[in-house]
């Protein structure tokens, strides 16, 4: 009965109660993204970290992987002793460097050297992944921004170079790579050009001085829980003393810091949208009582008890804001996919970090805010409804 008479009174306006369901869709679609951009970002870059299981990452002393140009020596003796140890379970040397590419549209891409059995930085797209080879020609995969921009084609051989010199057009070293296949990198930005080739052959080209350095490394540890991968941290740091050890969750952390002022914008935002879905809600049902004033008067002289009147009022504002949560779940997760390809063109960010990402946990809990919200927005004009004098309400209902 309850739901037939608010569905009634709800159908008397049609206009002022579709802009309204549409004004508490905008609340809740807001208040959606806000609560994926506020979760999302730590839980995409936790997934990045965690692409292929790798927990630690391994950086020169004082610094982050890649933050600077910084390299570690004596590489070789620093990942035996990581992989002699009982409880870490893999480790993968990276090296960095950039690479002239001979008569080619583009003069130069960024080279990885990589172990192959071992690595974690891409996944095969196309193809077929390289091969350790100590052959003239080695192998090679190639993001698809690379080939794009090469006009190349998986099979294709081009010449990549070190030590060019741009006047005399001599380098210090070149070689052939076969494109075995194509990868898609998971830590590079979409707009960076990649070439992987395994890591002892890019330390051969990079001479001398590379002969036993990398990058960075990445270790992935036999236990799984934060409180086993942090002991291994801290022994990592305490027997090579010459590097930095850093695990998913110090990274997150540093990242949190960084990104902080997008935590508070989507606070505040979200703030305000259920603070508009209150307003709106409380607005219109204020009105419909206000209009319904003898008809309320009328209720409570067959009998109806204050408790009724309360449920009823408050009834409206929840299928109010009900359809407008519905209809908003739809559109919030439409504009935050949107949102989220704006923010991923972002220079320098990995192509697999995502902005906005869905948390069923955190989506609905932030949607049953809003329907409570919604229901309480019709506590004070219930209240006021369920005391209206009878009498006074009778006389002024006759005599208007």
């Amino acid at each position: 009965m309850r739901l037939t008479l608010a569905t009634a009174t709800l159908k008397r306006h049609p206009a002022r109660t579709l802009l309204a369901i549409l004004g508490i869709a905008v609340a809740a679609a807001l208040l959606l993204d806000m609560v994926m951009l506020a979760t999302g970002m730590s839980e995409s870059f936790r997934s990045l970290l965690l692409t292929r299981g790798y927990q630690l990452r391994i950086a020169p002393k004082g610094t982050l992987p890649f933050d600077s140009e910084a390299t570690i020596d004596g590489a070789t003796a620093i990942v035996s002793a990581l992989r002699a140890s009982p409880d870490i379970k893999a480790v993968s040397p990276i090296l960095g460097a950039t690479l002239s590419i001979l008569a080619a549209p583009i003069p130069s891409s960024f080279a990885l050297g990589l172990e192959p059995v071992v690595q974690g930085d891409y996944q095969i797209v196309h193809g077929l992944d390289m091969r350790e080879t100590g052959d003239v020609v080695l192998d090679g995969v190639a993001s698809r921004t690379l080939l794009d921009r090469l006009g190349a084609h998986i099979g294709d051989t081009i010449t990549i170079a070190s030590g060019l010199d741009a006047q005399l057009r001599t380098s210090a070293r070149s070689r052939r790579v076969v494109l075995r296949g194509e990868g898609r990198f998971f830590y590079v930005p979409d707009e960076t050009p990649v070439l992987a080739i395994p890591l002892t052959a890019l330390r051969t080209m990079l001479g001398e001085r590379y002969r036993d350095r990398m990058s960075l490394a990445m270790a992935e540890s036999r236990a799984s829980d934060s409180a086993s991968v942090e002991g291994v941290r801290t022994w990592i740091e305490r027997t090579q003393p010459r590097i930095t050890a850093i695990s998913t969750e110090t990274a997150i952390r540093q990242v949190e810091e960084r990104l902080s002022y997008f935590r508070q914008l989507a606070f505040v935002l979200g703030a305000i949208s259920l603070g508009i879905g209150f307003l709106l809600v409380s607005t219109l049902v204020t009105l419909s009582v206000n209009e319904r004033r003898g008809e309320i008067a009328v209720l409570r002289a067959i009998g109806t008890q204050t408790r009724g009147v309360l449920l009823q009022v408050m009834l409206e504002g929840a299928m109010l804001t009900s359809a407008g949560v519905i209809l908003g779940l739809g559109l919030g997760v439409v504009s935050a996919q949107w949102l989220n390809g704006i923010l991923r063109d972002f220079p320098g960010l990995p192509a697999s970090f995502d902005f906005f990402v869905w948390s069923a946990k955190a989506a609905w809990r932030s949607l049953a805010l809003l329907l409570v919200s919604g229901a309480l927005a019709g506590l004070l004009p219930a209240w006021r409804a369920a005391s209206i004098p009878v009498a006074r309400a009778l006389r002024d209902e006759a005599i208007g």
